[in-house]
């Protein structure tokens, strides 16, 4: 599994790739696809969160210099980031959603990985992912209401929305939770599955959603330089919190992986119940730009923070 992980990039360009080519080629195949998704994203979801170890939740908290700086940097300075982009984003209420779905919510799962391949501290976002997941869950329709006021009323439906959310992410979060109080072993063997149904989902998610980039192909591609801006951005703003923090190397490069990695897959469902497709079109893009993104920050990042 370690060999795996280790090519984790690799792993997810290949199904995003296929994805794509059959989108272009077949986009009839669109539909069933997207039959598919749910299913296959609610077992990625469940997989994903068997990763974050409730029981690690008040381990979390003695960690105090880290876990300030992780939620500073994921709710008080990417708020802000994104902030500063937003009056310059497409005036597309749809498409502004979907960038704000994204950009305001951290990663859980692979920035773990991510940020062990460029030495920081795995175990500490390891640790802290039950808090950084709960406290974005909460305060996601918060952010989303500050930014769009009346708009977020005319673009999104409330039942379909909270549906997903149930759905999709309230019942594998327990679930996931639930397998872990009655089996550590059995959580750690279903773990493993991660890699895989991640690529799966990758390529059934854009197999899919090509096909219905016909028309919106301008308001998507519009959005890529600002995701590759955060990213940017990011990395240096990661560093001076982690600086600011006083942490030492590791931990100030985990600092800069959970600021600059987003939770485009866990909110994805919320963006496919919404009438607009391409607001999941645009929370789909980010994820293409954010893999290709962690390949130069693999890199870049200790170089960055030695």
């Amino acid at each position: 599994m370690m060999a795996v992980e280790r090519h984790q990039i690799a792993v997810y360009l290949g199904p995003i790739a296929a994805g794509v080519l059959v989108g272009w080629a077949a986009p009839g195949a669109g539909p069933g696809l997207e039959h598919v998704i749910n299913p296959v994203l609610g077992a990625l979801l469940y997989v994903t969160f068997l990763q974050v170890p409730a029981r690690d939740l008040l381990r979390s908290l003695r960690d105090g210099r880290f876990l300030a700086a992780a939620l500073t940097v994921n709710f008080v300075v990417v708020p802000l980031v994104v902030a500063a982009m937003f009056l310059f984003l497409p005036a597309d209420q749809a498409v502004r959603l979907g960038v704000l779905l994204v950009l305001l919510t951290p990663c859980v799962d692979y920035v773990i990985v991510f940020s062990g391949l460029a030495g920081g501290s795995s175990r500490r976002l390891l640790a802290a992912t039950p808090l950084l997941l709960l406290v974005q869950m909460a305060l996601l329709p918060l952010f989303l209401l500050l930014f769009l006021g009346n708009g977020l009323v005319d673009t999104v439906e409330a039942g379909p929305f909270l549906r997903a959310f149930l759905f999709l992410i309230v019942i594998p979060l327990g679930l996931a939770w639930l397998t872990q109080a009655r089996t550590a072993r059995a959580a750690g063997t279903l773990g493993t599955a991660m890699v895989p149904l991640m690529a799966a989902t990758l390529f059934v998610v854009v197999a899919s959603q090509v096909p219905k980039l016909t028309g919106d192909v301008t308001k998507v591609l519009g959005v890529v330089p600002f995701y590759v801006v955060f990213l940017v951005v990011m990395a240096f703003v990661g560093r001076a919190v982690a600086r600011s923090f006083r942490l030492d190397t590791a931990a100030s490069r985990a600092v800069v992986f959970t600021g600059a990695t987003r939770n485009s897959l866990v909110v994805l469902p919320l963006a496919l119940a919404l009438p607009q497709q391409v607001t999941a079109a645009v929370v789909v893009t980010q994820t293409l730009v954010e893999v290709l993104g962690m390949v130069a920050y693999v890199r870049l990042v200790p170089r960055l923070i030695r």
